[in-house]
């Protein structure tokens, strides 16, 4: 079990607990904050203070004082009437990571929720209660207030979730599971729902997805540049030195540490000098995508240690302050970021599959990879297939955080639109999975094509994929239905098991 205390989640526990399934508890410490911040908002209800958030409406109702009899139902009809989101319902795994960003951000204890609402939100999660959260709504400012309020609703007893792997009523599961559902107190119903936590789940479920692509993409540079015999000299180590970014550096370094004792690779000669660009400057190409994807991370695990709601309870300085911690724009501008870096991998990689395919371009191996073109096709389509893909990335990848469009009657007059970039990235690492499984696949086809005898001449690490995609995907000598291999390789390449082993086993990033 994992305890939260709001300080020190990191992407790798994250992908510990969400993938692994791991169970997560409150630290004693935590429960001290969270307990003395509820202690300040009950000092200040008793005061009739007037706060934001604890006894006034919300956004331009902020100026409505709430009385003192109705402030359960007002947090009660904060959930009820937030829960307006539309459209496919998130995957579980991000809303299970939405429910681990938002207890973490709670158990900081600036929000002034009751310990035993927080207890109850654990519970959903250990116990595989489902929020179902429709994708569209979130203007990512104030935070993700639609899809956070349909992740309360079950606290409530309200709407739907799934349980053991079927749509049901929440009171249903509540009930089998023996959880009572709760009335919200003063400031609960914000606390919950006024936060960054979708667009920060999907970003890190995305950098997770993006972190194997950008090892698989190196991979699929390293065979490609096997089966086309391609130059090895602008991999030297001597090149990148002089411009030593660090994502370029590392991608070099695995093009070399792959293909370590290849007899395929060859030195530049009289007849060829140079190749084309998609080879040539794989390592900067990949690498300014590493880089793009080390500088998001380091956001995105900031951002899931940080408090995000509104108004902020400070209970050793006795004071409340209404800021702006949920706006999403930095989560935003590194989603769009990302987005356009991971494209570019499949960009790049769909150039290769074209070069592969085309053999006024692939230094001597048959049309299409095909030794009987004509009567068989080969593998023209599946560059069909990475084309539309690519052009579907490209419009993905245009910036949402570029659009801001007023809401609340012009209170909430900027808003980052992060969950859309967010939920583009998402989809572009889907796409980019697909098209370097495509560029994996007509590698070993190349191979296959230009030696019988891969195991003695390709690279080490090189071999190994070899092996690993002909476990998953035969030699093409005649036509057949190729899209179930399209996607054994994609789920080979997102399998972490795979990632890991030729990263320890080849000493590559």
């Amino acid at each position: 079990m994992y305890y939260i205390n709001g300080e020190n989640l990191d992407i790798e526990k994250v992908e510990d607990i969400i993938f692994s399934n791991k169970k997560i508890g409150i630290s004693k410490e935590a429960e001290k904050n969270i307990i003395k911040s509820r202690e300040t908002v009950e000092r200040l209800i008793k005061k009739d203070k007037v706060v934001y958030g604890l006894n006034t409406g919300f956004g331009k109702f902020s100026t409505k004082k709430i009385s003192p009899d109705k402030i359960i139902q007002l947090q009660e009809n904060l959930i009820i009437s937030h829960a307006a989101g539309t459209g496919d319902y998130l995957d579980d795994k991000i809303v299970k990571t939405m429910i681990l960003l938002r207890v973490n951000a709670l158990a900081k204890g600036y929000s002034g929720i009751k310990l035993k609402t927080l207890e109850k939100l654990i519970k959903l999660f250990n116990k595989d209660i489902i929020p179902l959260i429709p994708e569209q709504g979130s203007v990512g400012a104030s935070g993700d207030l639609i899809p956070l309020a349909h992740m309360v609703l079950p606290l409530l007893g309200k709407g739907e979730v799934k349980y053991k792997g079927e749509k049901v009523k929440s009171k249903e599961a509540l009930k089998k599971e023996s959880i009572k559902p709760i009335k919200l107190d003063s400031k609960e119903g914000l606390a919950l729902i006024n936060g960054t936590q979708m667009m920060s789940a999907i970003e890190s479920i995305s950098i997770i997805r993006a972190q194997k692509l950008i090892t698989a993409a190196d991979i699929a540079l390293a065979l490609s540049l096997e089966g086309l015999k391609g130059i090895k000299e602008p991999f030297d180590e001597d090149v990148h030195k002089l411009r030593p970014h660090p994502g370029q550096v590392n991608s070099a370094k695995n093009i070399r540490k792959l293909t370590t004792g290849s007899k395929l690779l060859e030195d530049s000669n009289d007849n060829r000098v140079q190749d084309s660009y998609t080879l040539r400057c794989g390592p900067q190409i990949h690498g300014a995508t590493r880089d793009s994807l080390s500088h998001a991370l380091e956001i995105v695990e900031r951002e899931m240690n940080s408090v995000t709601d509104n108004p902020l309870i400070f209970s050793e300085q006795n004071k409340v302050i209404s800021g702006g911690n949920f706006h999403g724009q930095p989560l935003a501008l590194t989603s769009d970021y990302l987005g356009m870096a991971v494209s570019e991998l499949g960009n790049v990689s769909e150039r290769r599959t074209a070069k592969l395919v085309d053999d006024s371009l692939n230094n001597g191996l048959e049309m299409f990879l095909t030794k009987h073109g004509g009567l068989n096709s080969g593998y023209m389509i599946t560059q069909y297939t990475s084309a539309s893909i690519v052009s579907e990335n490209k419009i993905l990848a245009n910036p949402s955080s570029t659009d801001s469009i007023p809401t609340s009657a012009n209170q909430e007059d900027h808003v980052s639109m992060g969950s859309i970039s967010a939920r583009n990235l998402y989809k572009i690492c889907d796409n980019v999975a697909q098209i370097i499984a495509i560029e994996l696949i007509t590698a070993a086809q190349a191979v296959d094509l230009r030696t019988d005898n891969p195991n003695e001449d390709l690279g080490e690490g090189t071999y190994y994929v070899y092996k690993n995609i002909r476990e998953n995907v035969e030699y093409l000598n005649e036509d057949r239905i190729l899209y179930p291999e399209i996607l054994k390789l994609k789920n080979m390449i997102t399998n972490t098991d795979f990632i890991n082993n030729i990263k320890k086993n080849f000493d590559i990033s």
